[in-house]
């Protein structure tokens, strides 16, 4: 795995090695960020909410986001994204939080710009989080939420003030790329 554009393209990042962690795929990644540079979206602040290797956010840093938060309950994961960080010199541009993301939703106190959204394919809970999220004062009307989930989930076409804009899908995995209805930029 590695950062596939921007300042950090071709560094490598460390993916701890459990079962149930499943980065994105460089194919995937590069897709994703294919698609919010056609919406001109805004990068910064980004939040990598279920951010395991961080890989979406750093990814988000290397192509110009000023500041990244990065929140996984996983020790060992924030551990690896804090490496991750300081391997491709973004450290001093991030903060990683070791929180359950519900509980990052009620703790975290600024709005972004971006929020990366790639809970386990397993999380029961996760369209339930993507809720929380647009209802939160985490993001406003610039603001793009991107869930990464499963062919098997079909997530609802609005989520508060927020709409699908675009939908990808690469085997198994979806991405559902929200913003506010009529803010199309």
């Amino acid at each position: 795995m590695r950062v596939i554009a921007g300042k950090a393209k071709g560094h490598s990042l460390k993916c701890p090695k459990e079962p149930h962690i499943r980065p994105t795929a460089d194919l995937v990644r590069g897709a994703i960020f294919s698609a919010l540079e056609s919406l001109a979206i805004n990068w910064s602040p980004t939040l990598d909410l279920y951010a395991g290797t961080g890989s979406l956010g750093i990814e988000a840093l290397s192509r110009g986001a000023e500041n990244a938060d990065f929140v996984d309950k996983n020790p060992k994961c924030c551990s690896i994204i804090k490496e991750n960080l300081q391997h491709t010199k973004f450290l001093e541009k991030a903060r990683v939080y070791r929180l359950e993301a519900r509980k990052a939703i009620r703790t975290l106190d600024k709005q972004y710009g971006l929020v990366f959204m790639d809970p386990p394919y397993s999380d029961q809970t996760a369209q339930t989080v993507l809720r929380e999220v647009a209802d939160s004062s985490l993001v406003g009307s610039q603001s793009t939420i991107v869930m990464e989930h499963s062919k098997k989930v079909q997530p609802e076409a609005s989520y508060g003030n927020f709409q699908i804009m675009k939908s990808l899908h690469h085997g198994d995995t979806c991405v559902s790329i929200f913003q506010q209805e009529g803010d199309q930029n």
